[in-house]
């Protein structure tokens, strides 16, 4: 859900580091001489549609599709959930990472529940249908929430938005909380005012783009993360001196669905805002850098489909996958909390479309009064659409402190310390330079 990072490494998004070499090649290098070792047996995902030389990557199969998984694959994916020792997360997260899609048949899709998944009760007497419909979302006795065998206090939502209210969110994540004063990866090696409008420097030249692989990136294809409220640094962590206003907007969305989930009172302190592409991945971490662990991780996803590992309190138990697809809130609390967790890939929708119908959906003209919800012209919804064909965005907001708790004192100079491991770092296919961060990452 995102938050380790350090600078700006071959263009990397926040939480992580986005590496865009091929990552068999990225794992020895020979001190001294940039020597490197042969290049993989399989190119390279593509940029553009995830799919290697020789043919698009297929989607994942659907639910109830015909389509078996070969016996010596399942016995691999098998055998590397049952087995612990040193590191297991890392040998699945590289399972995940390097397989065919067509090897996914093991990871958990909630759009068929089975298995280890249980239905969650939700405390549908703390949100009004009002301020549900308010924030965009379905009347709470009308959502579906499981859980996972083990993993007490994680609970999943499969898309509770009404119709066409995805729309916003997405439209925010681009539009809006990329603008000053919220801080964004493009920070680190650019000059201010080259990045204070970066919707309005990108969106021609994505209504316009191809799918050649050679045209320039926009900049809005360059962003990797952005931070709200508390912004988070490698360095410092989180600090008093390093905040801005969250914006209310999503404020009202992540209450109603904490209070959902049995926590009336939560506060929207800090968010991170997550930009995938079909290449990228985000790599094994914790999220505890917030001074209250007794309040919940909320993670919104929107677009693409993306594999979310779950694991435990140490590195070495294996995790558990599981699909994301647009508008599934995941919840972390509780003993869950505190869980390594990474997204080993990004994948196509499992409709096969361009983008999941779930945002085809036009908002109803007729909104309640009080809606934060803001309907979205034509034209910018066609930007969204065409960044939305090959990418995801995720948001994760928490609640930094308790009712009442302050920093420490040293909290701007505690937390200095190591580089980050390479699997712990959000990665890409990429030839992007490499910049130490200066402030978050």
């Amino acid at each position: 859900m995102g938050q380790r990072r350090r600078g700006e490494m071959r263009g990397k998004t926040h939480c992580s580091t986005l590496s865009r070499e091929p990552q068999p090649q990225r794992r020895r290098r020979a001190a001294g001489n940039g020597a490197q070792t042969p290049a993989p047996r399989r190119p390279p995902p593509c940029r553009d549609c995830g799919g290697r030389e020789g043919g698009p990557r297929p989607g994942p199969p659907r639910p109830g599709s015909t389509a078996r998984l070969g016996r010596p694959e399942m016995a691999a994916a098998a055998a590397l959930t049952r087995e612990g020792g040193e590191d297991a997360f890392r040998r699945l997260f590289r399972f995940y990472r390097q397989r065919d899609v067509s090897d996914l048949r093991g990871v958990v899709d909630f759009s068929a529940p089975g298995g280890q998944v249980f239905r969650s009760q939700l405390s549908i007497s703390s949100v009004s249908d009002q301020d549900a419909y308010r924030a965009g979302l379905q009347p709470v006795s009308q959502w579906k929430a499981y859980g996972l065998n083990g993993y007490p206090g994680f609970i999943f939502i499969p898309n509770p938005f009404l119709p066409g209210c995805q729309r916003h969110w997405v439209k925010q994540c681009l539009k809006l909380y990329p603008q000053k004063p919220n801080v964004c990866n493009l920070d680190l090696h650019m000059a201010p005012e080259k990045t204070i409008d970066l919707w309005g420097q990108s969106k021609e030249q994505l209504r316009r783009k191809g799918s050649s692989k050679r045209e320039p990136r926009s900049l809005l294809e360059k962003l990797r993360w952005v931070t709200l409220g508390y912004h988070y640094n490698w360095d410092t962590k989180y600090s008093a001196n390093h905040h801005t206003p969250f914006p209310s907007d999503l404020a009202f969305l992540s209450e109603q669905v904490a209070a959902a989930c049995g926590f009336r009172g939560f506060q929207a302190q800090a968010g991170i805002l997550n930009y995938y592409h079909f290449d990228s991945s985000l790599g094994i971490h914790v999220d505890e850098s917030e001074l209250d662990h007794s309040r919940p991780l909320l993670s919104f996803s929107f677009g693409q489909s993306s594999i979310f590992l779950l694991g435990g309190r140490k590195r070495e138990e294996a995790p558990t996958a599981m699909f994301m697809h647009s508008g599934d809130i995941m919840v972390m609390s509780g003993l869950s909390r505190l869980l390594y967790h990474a997204v080993p890939r990004v994948l196509p929708n499992p409709e096969g479309t361009a983008v999941p119908s779930c945002l085809n959906q036009a908002l109803p003209s007729d909104l309640p009064v009080g809606s934060v919800i803001e309907h979205s012209s034509d034209e910018d919804w066609q930007v969204c659409a065409k960044y939305l064909q090959s990418s995801r965005i995720n948001m994760t907001i928490r609640q930094v402190l308790a009712e009442g708790q302050k920093f420490p004192e040293n909290s701007d100079t505690n937390g200095k310390g190591q580089a980050p491991s390479e699997d712990s770092h959000h990665e890409e296919n990429s030839r992007g330079k490499r910049h130490k961060p200066n402030t978050v990452s």
